[in-house]
């Protein structure tokens, strides 16, 4: 709230600058103006701030490293030269050190440092650019590093991030107390160091992300266009997936086998410094083993990861909210999320309307919560996967403190329909109203809120699991409705999953099962070899443990073990990314055969037509690379052949993609140019994930369509 007074022109030129001339940092959503009586007061104040019932005030995500607090920090005449912890009102940490709003010092994780007399003034003039920023400090009142042994000893060092890069050169692997959480850290070009990390992390072919110097060193290794190079540079610093150019000087281990590599650069004041002394390009993964949430706590990251790290770099200043790094790239000319997090949370998304507070409480793998407030979605950071206690414990705190910093009371809790998600088991234990939406609905209506759309829209919606109304396991779905209800128009041919999750990471199981649905008698491939697969024949033919699935998920790693390609995984979608690997950016100008089947008033799109000439190309000898361009090519035909049949029925010409599936970059892009070249209204995901970490919107804003008394459900 800002009252001015002075003669008319002076006020309309104060209004205009405001618009105009904004700090760095600040969005402005609306400005609205009114006049009042004019007293007799001269002088600038800035009152004190005041907790009512109502929060409008939002709070900044954690921001990079400005360029002015660069300069200060690297140079030696300043009193916070080499400072680790420098910040100003344009950049730092903001949303994980906050405790409760407002976002005053005291409830921040600095209440504890108490200023100097030189950072005190200049966090009172207004002229200074340290004016009230909360985490201002300096080496004399603020927070201090720290270095470690593996055993918890304290290393006595005189500069202890210098003394780390030292670590690192050797090939050390470091846990590094971030700004959201740790990081563990080693030298990218030492191939044993990063190999030691794999074994130690249980990360056995996931990618590695990296964060290297400067933009020179990224030009270096990778592809760099000028969205990618504007993400990169920008306030939010996210992960951007590029396109290797060279992996000459790079440890091979670091990705091994993809043609893109995550890289961020520098974003905090240490980063910087351990760049500063030599280092030019370091693998910068979570602090975690597979799977579990991110470590934030300095005592918590001694007992986890005392098996990993050789050393421990701390510092003092508590993290209240772990927060990872974002994951973007950048395709069909926008910046696409993959993770949502720092950087990004807790910024909203702005919705068409306004409505009642709802909480989406997100599915089981990347999962996030929204809070739908007025016209603003609060969507959390990245949680990650619900399989383990600490994963559980992350979602509680950061579902109940969503709604503590907003001061928020949902009056209905949406929840995923599975029966069996942790999710769905928290929301049914709290004392408010529940609702459980199908999980592809809720995709089709993110996609449709983030780009303030109410529909309806044909919904092509691509995964690997979701709980379908009918108990079966969807996830090649064609859905035509809005946030108050969907049609599944048409779906793939229901295939037999044998051990149902278990096939998630075996896609030989897949294979198997596809194989039963497509042909009388099982053919002899070469993937079959050397498994006992006898057992999971006996399955399928006794229809034990089988589960029935339209997954388009499913599909592609079915697909990826008749190839030949990946039998078993270690991470979830690594068969059907490596299939899109082999295709090499390219789509096949020819196709493998599919129908179109009608069958009580529903489309079935046949999947075994597709499996029947895949096989035949794997016993003639068609190489991968082929067999994995004709699949693309079938299944962008497929796609726009029943969105044709779609728009017939329904006149509708605005599509949706959403879904995992379209983190495949060679479908996604050449399904939005071909339907936007045929006339269609393509909406994607830009500001939450395609995958399921933005399903948690889609859930809050089907919530509000029920409380309106509008919703019908999926039919």
């Amino acid at each position: 709230m800002i009252e001015v007074q002075g003669s008319a022109p002076f006020l309309d030129d104060f209004c205009r600058a405001l618009k105009r001339d904004v700090p760095p940092l600040a969005k402005i959503e609306t400005i609205e103006e009114c006049t009042i009586s004019c007293v007799s007061e001269d002088g600038f104040v800035i009152g004190d701030s005041s907790s009512g019932n109502e929060v409008e005030t939002l709070i900044p995500p954690d921001i990079a490293l400005c360029h002015d607090c660069c300069r200060e920090l690297l140079d030696p005449e300043n009193r916070r030269f080499r400072y680790p912890f420098i910040n100003c009102t344009n950049c730092g940490p903001r949303y994980t050190i906050v405790a409760r709003l407002p976002y005053d010092r005291p409830f921040t994780s600095m209440h504890g440092f108490t200023m100097c007399p030189e950072c005190a003034a200049e966090y009172h003039d207004p002229l200074d650019r340290r004016f009230h920023a909360q985490p201002n400090a300096c080496p004399v009142c603020g927070p201090v590093l720290t270095l470690l042994d593996a055993s918890g000893k304290l290393c006595s060092v005189s500069d202890a991030a210098l003394e780390t890069t030292e670590l690192l050169k050797k090939g050390l692997i470091v846990a590094l107390k971030g700004v959201g959480g740790f990081h563990l850290a080693v030298d990218a070009r030492n191939d044993k160091a990063v190999s030691r990390l794999r074994e130690r992390k249980g990360r056995e072919a996931k990618p590695f992300a990296v964060m290297m110097r400067d933009m020179a060193v990224v030009r270096h290794f990778c592809e760099l266009s000028e969205g990618e190079y504007a993400a990169l540079s920008s306030a939010e610093a996210p992960i951007v997936i590029l396109k290797k150019k060279t992996l000459e000087g790079l440890s091979p281990s670091v990705a091994p086998d993809h043609d893109r590599l995550g890289v961020m650069l520098p974003y905090s004041p240490l980063h910087t410094l351990l760049f500063n002394d030599g280092i030019d390009v370091l693998v910068m993964t979570s602090a975690n083993f597979s799977e579990e949430p991110i470590v934030n706590e300095n005592d918590e990251a001694l007992l986890r990861l005392k098996s990993i790290a050789d050393y421990f770099l701390m510092h003092d200043r508590p993290i209240f909210l772990k927060c990872d790094d974002s994951v973007t790239i950048h395709l069909s000319g926008s910046l696409r999320h993959i993770r949502r997090s720092r950087g990004y949370v807790p910024a909203p998304v702005f919705l068409r309307e306004n409505g009642p507070v709802v909480l989406g409480t997100g599915g089981e793998l990347k999962n996030t919560v929204a809070l739908l407030k007025g016209t603003h979605a609060l969507i959390s950071q990245h949680i990650g996967d619900m399989k383990n206690f600490e994963a559980y414990r992350h979602f509680q705190h950061v579902a109940t403190h969503l709604q503590h910093l907003f001061q928020a009371s949902p009056e209905l809790l949406v929840h995923d329909l599975h029966p069996g998600y942790m999710t769905t088991g928290w929301a049914l234990k709290q004392d408010i109203p529940v609702l459980g939406v199908q999980h592809h609905h809720a995709h089709h209506a993110s996609c449709l809120a983030e780009n303030r759309e109410e529909g309806p829209a044909i919904g092509i919606i691509l995964d690997g699991t979701g709980y379908g109304i009918d108990g079966m396991i969807w996830g090649g779905e064609v859905l035509i409705g809005d946030a108050s209800g969907a049609e599944r128009f048409a779906s793939f041919e229901p295939m037999p999953l044998p051990g149902g999750d278990a096939a998630v990471m075996q896609p030989w199981r897949a294979a198997l099962g596809y194989l039963s649905r497509s042909f009388s008698t099982i053919p002899d491939l070469p993937f079959m070899k050397e498994r006992c697969i006898e057992p999971v024949l006996e399955l399928l033919q006794k229809r034990v443990s089988v589960y029935e699935t339209s997954s388009c998920g499913r599909l592609f790693d079915a697909v990826a073990a008749l190839s030949g390609m990946h039998g078993e995984i270690s991470y979830e979608g690594e068969a059907a990314i490596q299939l899109m690997l082999a295709a090499g950016r390219t789509m096949g100008s020819s196709s493998f055969r599919y129908t179109h089947e009608e069958h009580s008033g529903r489309w079935i799109m046949k999947v075994s037509p597709i499996i029947l000439d895949v096989v035949a190309a794997v016993q003639e000898g068609v190489s991968v690379v082929d067999i994995s361009q004709r699949f693309h090519r079938t299944l962008v035909n497929c796609f726009e052949d029943i969105i044709r049949k779609a728009y017939q029925t329904t006149g509708i010409r605005t599509v949706v993609l959403s879904g995992g599936v379209f983190q495949n970059a060679l479908l996604f892009e050449t399904l939005v140019f071909e339907l936007e070249e045929a006339g269609y209204r393509v909406l994607t995901h830009v500001l939450v994930p395609s995958n399921d970490g933005g399903i948690s919107l889609g859930q809050a804003v089907i919530g509000r369509s029920y409380l309106a008394g509008r919703y019908r459900g999926v039919y």
